[in-house]
């Protein structure tokens, strides 16, 4: 799940007040800082857990790249490499993986990196409480052939389990682990940093000190990295104006021209959508929401082009569909499948019943700034849909994902493939499908693309997202153009399918 403000939000008002702190604590730094061994990165997510099992990515993918490795890994492009598993090979049916890990790895804690532990990890995610543990439900088991060799058996076939275990599906941590009451604050991997206890302040600093003997030093690109939480967007730019950080994500496409101003080089990624999830599908808490004209007729109310100028300071691109280009469902007509119409909306509002106006609760919070709620409610409210904004803290992201509210705006991850948007939010087990329904179209397209490959799997998946549109099943309004900050000598590479680029790509210019 991956940007940017899924779990940006969850914990921003606890964050906002730690993130200031830190900003207030810190002196500027010089030029030479990125090139005298320590990088100081800024974040703008609070890490949700140090234990593999509960462990979050997206924007907190470095947390977890300092101090761990995963089984698989990806290159900027999405391509899958060679991880802790420098082989791997699928049988026939394409539900049993095998995977060979390399010689001689070891947690900092001394203890073996073995097929044992990676299979214990493996099922210890999908049972555990992480937010997309759901990623490996097609896992049937994971056992050890060897103590290199490492087994995993599927229901039913996965394209995107090699990706998954890439991300903080494949984190593997020490045995020792398991046991700890503290695991969430205590990482002992294998990756290519250690936390330094003494100089981390939980939730506010992370310390990071390489770790010698790494297997793989050409990932390593500085002795101690820093990584500081910005939950305020004017704390963060406070510390990129004060030259306090190296390199950060934004959180505001605001921030972009600011950024620059101040001397900053800027890399654009459009790797996001902005909108409203409309999750209540099947019409349990809010029953208009069930109605198929209700959903297309809040599609319709939408202004795009506006929402683009007015909330994203022209730095998107108008749509209605989740898919960017760079996915096998893109299809570009869908991008104006729902042109701004008010009369439109209020003709289907009426034909469902609701010819006096429909009322919608939904979540606002502290950190997102309040214009944006209005101007949504402004356009919402010109066809009759009359929302209610319900303020909330920092259970957000859990009362969310828990059904709270029928329908709510958010900035999600553009899913890559077809597959991968259904795992996301439209299985009955997808994180952001809320109220678990199940769509037997959906469960169609699912079956199909499990199996199809080349122009079968495109056409499957551009099938799936034209069902998805015209069932408006979300109502997205732009894709959302973010960016990567570096001050100058430092380079990075973007990653094509995470928010945050890979904390191995963020090196010292050559």
């Amino acid at each position: 799940m991956k940007h940017t403000r899924t779990l940006r939000l969850a914990a921003a008002v606890v964050a906002t007040l730690v993130g200031l702190t830190a900003c207030a604590g810190e002196q500027p730094s010089d030029d030479a800082t990125a090139q005298s061994g320590e990088l100081k990165l800024g974040v703008v997510n609070p890490n949700t857990s140090f234990a593999p099992w509960e462990a979050a990515w997206a924007m907190e993918s470095p947390y977890l790249q300092a101090v761990y490795d995963t089984l698989l890994r990806a290159e900027p492009d999405g391509t899958i490499v060679a991880g802790l598993a420098d082989k791997w090979e699928w049988d026939q049916s394409k539900t049993k993986l095998t995977l060979t890990l390399r010689d001689g790895v070891t947690f900092s804690d001394g203890a073996p990196v073995t097929a044992e532990v990676a299979a214990e990890s493996l099922k210890r995610f999908r049972d555990g409480t992480a937010a997309n543990a759901s990623y490996l439900t097609s896992v049937a088991d994971a056992e050890a052939v060897d103590e290199k060799t490492l087994l995993v058996s599927l229901k039913s076939p996965d394209p995107s389990l090699l990706t998954s275990l890439s991300q903080n599906a494949g984190l593997v941590g020490s045995p020792a682990m398991w046991e700890d009451p503290d695991a969430s604050n205590n990482p002992i991997g294998s990756g290519p940093y250690v936390l330094d206890k003494e100089e981390t302040i939980v939730g506010s600093t992370y310390v990071f000190d390489a770790k010698e003997g790494y297997w793989d030093p050409e990932s390593v690109h500085y002795d101690k990295i820093t990584m500081n939480l910005y939950s305020d967007a004017t704390a963060l730019m406070n510390a990129i104006k004060g030259g306090q950080v190296d390199a950060t994500a934004s959180q505001t496409p605001t921030q972009i021209p600011e950024a620059e101003a101040a001397g900053f080089k800027s890399q654009l990624t459009e790797a996001t959508w902005a909108g409203f999830v409309l999750a209540d599908r099947e019409g349990k808490l809010n029953p208009a929401l069930k109605d198929v004209r209700v959903r297309q007729a809040i599609n319709y109310a939408l202004d795009r082009e506006g929402l683009v100028k007015g909330l994203a300071a022209g730095y998107g691109s108008p749509t209605a569909q989740t898919f960017d280009k760079s996915s096998d469902a893109y299809l570009p007509e869908l991008d104006d499948a729902y042109p701004y119409d008010i009369e439109k909306a209020k003709k289907l509002l009426a034909e469902a019943g609701y010819a006096s106006g429909l009322d919608l609760v939904m979540p606002s919070n502290n950190f997102v700034p309040e214009s944006e709620f209005a101007v949504y409610k402004e356009q919402l409210g010109k066809a009759g849909i009359n929302v209610t904004w319900e303020t909330t803290g920092d259970d957000l992201f859990g009362k969310m994902l828990g059904g709270t509210w029928a329908a709510f705006p958010m900035v999600l991850e553009t899913p890559k493939s077809g597959w991968a948007g259904i795992q996301f939010a439209l299985a009955p087990w997808a994180p952001f499908n809320v109220f678990k329904g199940t769509d037997p179209k959906v469960m169609e397209y699912m079956t199909t693309l499990g199996t199809a490959e080349g122009e079968e799997a495109q056409k499957a998946s551009q099938d799936l997202n034209r069902y998805v549109v015209e069932q408006a099943l979300f109502a997205p309004a732009y894709r959302a153009q973010s960016a990567f900050f570096t001050k100058p000598g430092i380079s990075v590479e973007l990653q094509s399918d995470n928010g945050m680029p890979y904390l191995w790509n963020i090196k010292p210019e050559s």
